[in-house]
């Protein structure tokens, strides 16, 4: 398989309501929730990369698309829910796939949503570029 179309899809949990940027963490208690839930993405998705046995790592340069499943079907901003994935990017750097989740290295693609009543999701496709 030539470089170019290397690729590894992580199947996660739709990152919780408190890492959107529109949620407000005025209170200590609040900064911590958000900590909390920023540290478990960033594990779920290191692990989740880990498991595929990548050996390529780590990539120079690589897009990542994200394709979101909801349960209900109602407008979503793709800006917010992109700046949401930042722990799983993070997790990503963390597993050893990327050399850094920077403009310079990867590129964060608009993302699709769609409706999964049963099983609410984000699946992330890190695509390697030479």
């Amino acid at each position: 398989m030539s470089s170019a179309a290397e690729s590894v899809k992580i199947v996660l949990p739709l990152p919780p309501s408190v890492l959107s940027p529109n949620c407000q963490h005025g209170s200590f208690g609040g900064r911590m929730k958000r900590a909390a839930a920023t540290k478990k993405c960033r594990r779920l998705s290191c692990e989740a990369i880990i498991a595929q046995a990548i050996e390529s790592g780590p990539w120079e340069c690589a897009t990542v698309s994200a394709m979101f499943f909801h349960k209900n079907n109602r407008r979503r901003d793709g800006c917010n829910f992109n700046a949401m994935l930042k722990a799983y990017q993070d997790g990503a750097v963390d597993s050893g796939l990327l050399v850094d989740d920077d403009s310079r290295h990867l590129t964060t693609l608009p993302p699709t949503f769609h409706i999964d009543r049963t099983h609410p999701r984000v699946e992330m496709v890190f695509s390697r570029i030479s």
